[in-house]
């Protein structure tokens, strides 16, 4: 028994009738069906309980109290005559002896109606997110987000990890996007930042001795938001292997995800170990993103040498792929709105022809392909029925297009995918460096703490010219689900030389890296062990295992995509007793002026 009633709302049972109970709640609705006879719709975390009222009094004290008002009932529990089997207390009925008040709702009218408050306006829905979590649909992701959190902690500790929480203040660090800074009070002129990741110090416990460290971490990135990402904060399941390989990350990661993924998901299939690895390189030739969903039957063709030069200028000395979509059956219609839908997202032309019935090229650019039929058919295997679709470009452009026809036509398509599970994959062997868009110049790839493949040597033989140092690649990997980059995770390059020498290779000195990372330089100079980790994002899993399309809905406290929490008016002004204390002085440029909102 609970302090201040007997049940909840959602656990009365026949087995009840004729005990005398004490509930509490919100007033979800009050019903009136005559002077003397009324409905009331009690409802608290765990469930709703009719309560009916059957005497004038009662109807009174009923009428007086506002929606949303949280009350008190006490009163005698029967059977319902006329029994709700969508219900869990559907059997039953709360005759009420007395009502109280507990705390009043001063508005006669709400934001929106709590049962269908995710028809509401967003901004509404942000403003008052406390009411909208009232909502048993938004209260359930709330609580699923809570289960695979513990369910995760529950599995790392079995696994012998430790949790470990690492700090938030911290010194800002060069790691990808863009920190949030703190000024510091104490020293004026100086900031800390607030870590986008506990990357350096989860690799300074393994050189303190700890062998297996886990937290369920908060990371603060000040980068825009997206579906699949919330702009300033997240959590991630991060985790650090000491004397550990990509094999031993690997083998934890596929003993822990998919029980839980098939637990809570909302499918209960999910991929087994091991799962499928992709090398970078392969899976962008293959499926034109290093983000592949397993779940679709259709990859890419390498169509230069058979398209190329047939006369179509879009094609002439661009590299052409292909996706051949077989026993496709929709109109043109449907080619021409979905081909539509991959332009948007991918930015570039989409073009098309089909093998009818007759084995006969038709429709799109078949004038083009005609001539060459015989070569094409069989070049790209085609055969009656098959809708082959085409992008043209320099090569990141063709296979990015064609990566967005996978995805867009393999969901539209009936037969091409197998939507109900969870497909994980690995996509290994990243490339360790790139040319930067902006600087022209070698630039790190991904991770500047991963291994490269092949160690000093392999660095070495890149300095001589012996190699092209975008040929090299990194002990680095990404976990994907469903065509969603899950995680990013790597072999740590933990030797101080081969640090050296892989910052060299992006023009930063040793006094560069030794001021830019003075602890784990110097800390991995004291004997570090070799070690590996990684660390799914915690949000975007709950966000997949919930079937949501924004990231938002199972995030308690949301920001706006603009990074504004309209609800407590983040991020706000200060005073300028607090500005003088921080040493800061505000200089907006003129046009951004008055220019804040919340």
């Amino acid at each position: 028994m609970m302090q201040s009633r007997t049940h909840t709302c959602g656990q009365l049972r026949i087995s009840d009738v004729g005990q005398k109970v004490k509930l509490v709640g919100w007033m979800e609705n009050f019903r009136e069906v005559g002077a003397t006879l009324g409905f009331v719709v009690l409802r608290d975390f765990y469930g709703t309980t009719q309560i009916v009222v059957e005497t004038e009094e009662m109807m009174e004290v009923m009428k007086g109290i506002t929606k949303e008002s949280t009350i008190s009932v006490e009163g005698l529990v029967r059977e319902r005559s006329s029994k709700n089997s969508k219900q869990e207390t559907g059997d039953i009925e709360v005759v009420p002896e007395s009502v109280k008040v507990l705390g009043k709702c001063r508005y006669n009218e709400l934001p929106f109606e709590i049962n269908r408050s995710r028809e509401a306006d967003e901004y509404a829905r942000l403003k008052y997110r406390y009411l909208d979590m009232r909502n048993p649909e938004v209260k359930k992701n709330m609580v699923l987000r809570s289960n695979v959190i513990y369910a995760l902690r529950k599995a790392m500790i079995e696994h012998d990890f430790m949790e470990i929480t690492t700090p938030i203040l911290t010194a800002s660090s060069p790691e990808g996007a863009r920190d949030y800074l703190v000024p510091a009070r104490k020293h004026p002129g100086k900031f800390y930042a607030l870590p986008q990741a506990p990357q350096q110090f989860k690799q300074l416990l393994m050189v303190s001795g700890i062998d297996r460290y886990f937290q369920i971490a908060p990371c603060f990135r000040d980068e825009d938001a997206r579906g699949d990402r919330s702009p300033g904060e997240f959590y991630q399941l991060d985790m650090e292997m000491a004397f550990a390989t990509q094999e031993d990350v690997f083998a934890v990661i596929e003993d822990v995800l998919p029980p839980v993924f098939e637990e809570f998901g909302t499918y209960n299939r999910a991929s087994k170990a091991p799962f499928t690895r992709i090398p970078y390189l392969e899976a962008m030739e293959k499926y034109g993103t290093d983000k592949p969903d397993l779940r679709i039957d259709l990859t890419v063709q390498d169509a230069t040498e058979c398209l190329g030069n047939i006369g179509f200028a879009a094609f002439e000395n661009q590299v052409v792929k292909a996706v051949v979509v077989s026993d496709f059956k929709e109109s043109r219609k449907f080619i021409d709105k979905t081909n539509e839908e991959v332009e948007v997202q991918a930015g570039n032309k989409v073009y098309w022809f089909r093998v009818d019935e007759n084995n006969e090229i038709v429709g799109g650019i078949s004038k083009f392909v005609v001539p060459n039929k015989d070569e094409i058919i069989k070049k790209l295997s085609l055969k009656s029925g098959d809708l082959v679709l085409l992008s043209a470009g320099k090569l990141g452009a063709a296979q990015k297009t064609a990566g967005v026809i996978i995805k867009t036509y393999g969901a539209k398509v009936e037969g091409h995918m197998d939507k109900e599970k969870y497909e994980f994959c690995w996509i290994v062997d990243f490339p360790m460096y790139e040319i930067g868009e902006e600087s022209g110049e070698l630039e790190f790839c991904h991770n500047p703490f991963s291994m490269p493949s092949g160690g000093l040597e392999t660095l070495e033989k890149a300095e001589r010219g012996e190699i092209d140092p975008l040929s090299i690649t990194a002990d680095q990997y990404d976990l994907v689900v469903n065509g969603v980059e899950l995680s990013s995770g790597a072999v740590r390059n933990h030797d101080p030389e081969i640090m050296i020498k892989a910052f060299e290779m992006v023009r930063l000195s040793v006094t560069d890296v030794k001021a830019k990372f003075p602890a784990m330089y110097n800390a991995f100079c004291y004997g570090a062990p070799p070690h590996a980790g990684i660390a799914p994002g915690v949000d975007r899993m709950i966000m997949l295992l919930a079937g949501e399309e924004t990231i938002r809905e199972i995030i308690p406290f949301p920001m706006t995509k603009n990074a504004q929490d309209i609800m407590t008016g983040a991020p706000s002004e200060v005073s300028e007793k607090q500005l003088e204390e921080l040493h800061i002085q505000i200089n907006l440029p003129e046009e951004e002026k008055g220019d804040i909102t919340v």
